[in-house]
């Protein structure tokens, strides 16, 4: 069980999992440039996590959300999120497009990774909010629907930079906006959705267990961190 695995060799697997993932990604990625821009986050990321890995660590099963996110993004990163295939993937299994099904007329790729993102990423977060902020109850579940609105919103604030600094097809192909003004705030939307079912999920799930994992998991990561700072 990877749970139960020691947190460094849990890392050391995912790291080479990630690797391989990432190599896949990057072998006959369509467009070249975008998908380095697109691996700057996955790299700004991984240095971040790296870093926090002693001081302020995520639990085992956060670890392995944060690598199941990355893949999906890696996904996007080969193609460009606005042209992922899965119209395509769907026909293959169903013999109709999801679009069809759906009444879509552009390719939602990116808004449903803005969704995950918010979803997947905010049960992270809030267990390493709850490591130096003791916040309870309410404020437990609301500073990470925050911090992750705020995130998504730094993003897009980086995708206009970007668009402006490179311009031409890099610039387009990386903002993604598919002919929608509104596509940064429809982004964020969607992330902070994701974030708030999230925390809903995790405030109904703790209310039926009787029990915060994620704060007892701060409570006892501050505890070991104490500890250890001893003389």
């Amino acid at each position: 069980m990877l749970s139960a695995m020691p947190r460094a060799r849990l890392l050391a697997v995912l790291s080479a999992a990630l690797a391989v993932v990432i190599g896949l990604s990057a072998w006959g990625m369509h467009y070249p440039q975008d998908w380095w821009l697109e691996n700057i986050c996955v790299a700004l990321g991984l240095v971040y996590l790296a870093a926090t890995a002693r001081g302020c660590p995520l639990s085992n099963a956060s670890y392995v959300v944060v690598f199941a996110y990355f893949c999906l993004h890696e996904v996007g990163a080969h193609w460009t999120y606005s042209e992922v295939p899965y119209n395509d993937w769907w026909r293959g299994l169903f013999g109709v497009t999801l679009n069809e099904l759906l009444g879509w007329q552009r390719n939602h790729y990116d808004r449903f990774l803005h969704f995950i993102y918010g979803f997947l990423i905010t049960h992270p977060m809030r267990e390493q909010i709850l490591q130096p902020v003791r916040a309870r109850g309410f404020w437990s579940y609301a500073l990470p629907v925050v911090l992750l609105t705020f995130t998504s919103t730094a993003y897009e604030l980086i995708e206009w930079a970007a668009a402006v600094v490179f311009g031409g097809d890099l610039g387009m192909a990386y903002l993604g906006t598919q002919g929608d003004v509104w596509d940064a705030q429809r982004d964020t939307a969607l992330a902070t959705l994701g974030s708030i079912l999230a925390m809903l999920l995790a405030a109904r799930i703790n209310r039926w267990r009787g029990r915060d994992a994620a704060a007892e998991f701060a409570e006892r990561t501050v505890r070991e961190r104490a500890a250890t700072a001893r003389p």
